[in-house]
């Protein structure tokens, strides 16, 4: 299983970005290997369930993204599931002195085939994360 985090700063308001990030269809905007994601079922609350088509190491994959636990105005827990891998998304959401920190962490742990290439997909994972921070810092300015 590979485990990161990324923990951006944003001078935007708490409420207003955990408003922002529990819609999890504005991945996107700032997640790079996002092609598309749809809210297939729900308000955005548990049971919530998104499509989501990503580019991965050069591969188009589609995962099934359900929302499992939010905490209102601190943090929402996605997992998502397709042939080749499981995911568990959370992001958090924290005030700062200068307006809200913001925590992505992922869990991958991939199924069939790529479970045995998992130790040469970790550099791929944290380039996508590096590059998802910086997506988030730039769309989080916007607001």
């Amino acid at each position: 299983m590979i485990q990161m985090q990324r923990t951006v700063y944003t001078q935007a308001a708490p409420d207003a970005v955990f408003a922002y990030l529990a819609d999890f269809t504005t991945t996107e905007q700032w997640d790079p290997g996002t092609v598309r994601t749809v809210r297939v079922a729900g308000d955005g609350g548990v049971g919530t369930r998104y499509e989501n088509t990503s580019k991965f190491a050069g591969r188009t994959s589609e995962l099934v993204y359900e929302v499992t636990e939010v905490t209102p105005g601190k943090s929402i827990r996605l997992r998502g599931e397709n042939s080749s891998l499981i995911a568990h998304d959370t992001i958090t959401v924290r005030p700062d002195s200068d307006g809200s920190q913001v925590t992505y962490q992922i869990e991958f742990a991939f199924q069939g085939l790529l479970r045995w290439a998992e130790p040469l997909l970790r550099l791929a994972v944290g380039n996508l994360m590096d590059n998802g921070a910086q997506g988030l810092r730039r769309e989080l300015a916007k607001i």
